[in-house]
């Protein structure tokens, strides 16, 4: 009789909880337009190196700790700054293998890539 019970038990949780793992992933494919590839984040600078170095650890921050993990990349292009904004966001992108450092022209060829991917 307690073998029973105890089995019936353990059986309305085990599917209970299958359930609920469909469910979570029905919902997580249903209520949110992600794309399995991540999301890319394109910053486009010039002449900010008073900001920059703050502003991309600061998302960095939120990527590592915080809800934005589905960011994919953070693809940084200088517009041809004349100030020391290149040597920065190319000294932050070797800490870090999400950022990718690129010109104008060639970050247009990443979006092109991305958008055929």
């Amino acid at each position: 009789m307690w073998d029973f019970l105890f089995n019936t038990i353990l059986w309305t949780l085990a599917l209970y909880g299958l359930f609920e793992i469909i469910k979570s992933v029905i919902n997580i494919y249903t209520y949110t337009n992600l794309k399995s590839n991540g999301i890319y984040l394109i910053v486009a600078v010039k002449n900010q190196e008073d900001k920059i170095e703050g502003f991309i650890r600061n998302f960095l921050f939120r990527i590592i700790y915080g809800n934005e993990e589905n960011i994919k990349n953070i693809i940084i292009t200088d517009l041809d700054s004349s100030d020391e904004t290149p040597m920065i966001i190319n000294n932050i992108s070797k800490e870090n293998e999400k950022i990718r450092v690129t010109n104008w022209k060639d970050c247009k060829e990443v979006i092109e890539s991305i958008k055929n991917v």
